[in-house]
């Protein structure tokens, strides 16, 4: 504290002398300003007066003389104070260091002992340092030397794993050698070793190519193995294929044995090509005669059932689906084909039964006027593809479409043919008629019923278009024959009576919604509304024609034409009180005697059918109390003795029939 105290005011009293010699100095240069130095003249440079001005002004800056020069103190005098300030100071600071001096020298012993043990420690840390160095340098060395003995670790271990591969598939074990010579091929041991033999086979083949000496040392062991292998294989196959020609045997059985070892013919396959095909001949010609000889006794058999032709069609040909299908899925798995060479080779086992198939169906169809038969045999080679087309199976999609194209013109013909014939038909040479529903009209009804209900399952456009045909036919064959009746209403009875028959057949089988049931429904209703007409114009003929023209002439606003009608209406009104019950009486019994259906007598004649004739006959007589309640006939005296519409349907209603 007493050094610092000494310096500031060291420093004060320095600026402060500076300050009173430049004060001083001013003044004799004003006393000296009439000296003529000359060159030797300082003074006027302008160096020299840029310096001092700087050195004044950084002494005026100083905080003592700031202090001085504010309180008015004289500078020389506050010079001398700050001189024997200093002096003072100082004594008092030698005074502490001779006071102190004692701890001083400890410390600078203390200090020196530092420096000493700073100095070896410095010398310790830069033997460290360099023992660091050469320990990074050895790190280094020792990282390059792992990164080398890693890599040719690697390299070793690539090439042991190689050579132990190579070894492994170049040593033949004994295991394999005796399995192969001594077990059976039926047993799980041959099949495996049979497995790690066709592995080394493949081995020794990769090595030949690539010229590799050690795979002479087992070639001649592999390939005699091969053989021995190649034979046992070769005859357990053969036994089994031979097996299949005995008498009643189910040679499923032996297939699926044969499915079990189906790698002993891929072992064939790829390593003894001529034995191979040998077991495929073999058993495709094998295969080809039983199935040609199972499907022919099958057929003929079925065929002295004499039973009905589409049902031993049927048979026939679920057996050719159930086998056909088995046979091409065991092809593709044992053979191992796939494509065209599964399919050539299936129609190379069952194309000669397939041709059987078609030839027999040509013989039977170009004789056959069964078209119900045919349709039907149509329709389940139909359902048949459909069934191989699910299960994915194509083998038999050609022979689908063989017979489909052979039944199908023979189908079509025979429909043509029934067409031309109902069409050709003379009604005078079919002998008496009668109202009732012809025998003929039956017949096609029941046949085209049959046919819509087959043609269902499937579809088939080409059929609706000649159903269409026929259906035409029959109703011009109808109308011909309803022709034959010299009256009207005998007409309409024998129109509406077939009608409703070949409807009825159609509604059995048929859908509701289907347009043959549909065109019929429309014929039937158009003759009923006339026929209900031709029943009800006989006893109220005079009321309907006059309800008739009158609601014409209201809806012209004419109906006052009609004032001067009253003897008319006054005779329909009485003739109808007085004969209406005995009318409807007898209308509804010639109704029910008219009509073979009961029921379609019923809808004709009932009050509560839409289009029954007592329905109209209400309506009519309701229409005429309509127009009597016009104005123009409100005058007329004969409105009372009018019958209550009420009262009318209440005693109508009683000739309900009950049927």
């Amino acid at each position: 504290m007493a050094e610092e105290a000494a310096a500031d005011v060291s420093s004060a009293g320095s600026s402060t002398q500076v300050a009173l010699d430049y004060l001083q100095d001013e003044k004799t240069d004003g006393d000296m300003a009439n000296l003529n130095l000359g060159e030797l003249d300082l003074t006027t440079d302008e160096y020299i007066l840029d310096e001092v001005d700087i050195h004044i002004q950084a002494n005026l800056e100083d905080d003592l003389v700031k202090e001085a020069l504010k309180t008015g103190v004289d500078l020389r005098q506050y010079s001398k104070q700050v001189e024997a300030e200093l002096q003072r100071i100082e004594q008092a600071s030698i005074k502490d260091y001779i006071k102190e001096s004692q701890n001083i020298a400890l410390l600078h012993n203390q200090i020196t002992a530092c420096d000493s043990i700073l100095e070896r420690m410095e010398g310790m840390l830069s033997g460290f340092q360099s023992d660091l160095s050469s320990i990074s340098s050895e790190i280094q060395t020792l990282q390059q030397q792992s990164v080398s003995m890693n890599v040719r670790l690697k390299n070793r271990q690539a090439v042991r794993s190689h050579l132990s591969q190579l070894v492994d598939e170049l040593v033949v074990p004994g295991a394999m050698i005796s399995t192969i010579l001594e077990s059976p091929v039926t047993e799980q041991e041959f099949l495996e070793q049979l497995h790690e033999l066709n592995n080394k086979i493949n081995f020794a083949k990769e090595l030949s190519f690539r010229e590799t000496l050690a795979c002479s040392d087992i070639q001649d062991i592999v390939d005699r193995l091969k053989l021995k292998a190649v034979s046992k294989i070769r005859e357990f196959i053969l036994q089994k294929i031979y097996s299949f020609r005995k008498p009643m045997t189910n040679y499923q059985i032996p297939q699926n044995t044969l499915l079990k070892y189906r790698f002993f013919y891929q072992f064939l396959l790829a390593n003894e090509r001529t034995v191979a095909k040998e077991i495929r001949d073999e058993y495709v010609d094998t295969m080809s005669k039983i199935y040609y000889s199972y499907f022919k006794s099958y057929s003929g058999r079925l065929l002295k059932v004499q039973y009905p032709y589409e049902t031993l069609f049927r048979s026939q040909h679920y057996a050719l689906l159930d086998n056909g299908c088995r046979e091409f899925l065991f092809l593709s798995d044992f053979f191992m084909v796939t494509g065209n060479s599964a399919l050539d080779l299936f129609n190379s086992i069952m194309g000669k039964t397939l041709s059987m198939f078609l030839k027999s169906m040509s013989t039977y169809v170009s004789d056959c006027y069964d078209s119900i038969a045919v349709f039907l045999c149509i329709h389940i080679i139909l359902r048949f593809r459909a069934i191989t087309a699910k299960r994915n199976i194509p083998a038999l999609d050609k022979y689908w479409e063989a017979v489909l194209e052979l039944l199908w013109p023979r189908f079509e013909l025979i429909l043509e043919m029934n067409i031309h014939s109902i069409r050709n038909t003379d009604p005078q040479k079919l002998g008496v008629l009668d109202t009732r529903p012809h025998y003929i009209t039956r017949r096609y009804a029941e046949f085209s019923s049959a046919i819509v209900s087959i043609n269902q399952t499937f579809p088939n456009e080409r059929t609706h278009a000649l159903l269409g045909q026929l259906q035409v036919e029959v109703e011009n064959f109808v109308l011909k024959m309803a022709a034959e009746f010299p009256s009207r209403r005998d007409q309409l009875i024998f129109l509406i009576n077939n009608y409703d028959m070949m409807l009825g057949v159609l509604m059995e089988r048929a859908a509701d919604d289907s347009k043959e049931v549909e065109g019929f429904q429309q014929l039937l209703l158009a003759r009923t509304q006339e026929f209900i007409e031709e029943i009800l114009s006989p006893p109220f003929g005079g009321m309907i024609a006059f309800v008739k023209e009158a609601e014409g002439l209201m809806e012209k606003g004419q109906l006052d034409r009609l004032k001067n009608e009253e003897a008319r209406i006054t005779q329909l009104v009485r003739g109808f009180s007085s004969s209406w019950k005995q009318s409807v009486e007898s209308m509804s019994q010639d109704v029910m005697r008219s009509f073979t259906n009961f029921k379609n007598g019923t809808s004709i004649i009932q009050i509560f059918s839409p289009q029954g004739a007592l329905t109209q006959l209400i309506q009519y007589y309701h229409g005429f109390h309509k127009i009597l309640n016009q104005p123009t006939f409100r005058s007329l005296a004969v409105r009372s003795e009018l019958i209550n519409l009420h009262h009318l349907m209440v005693e109508v209603k009683k000739h309900k029939p009950n049927f």
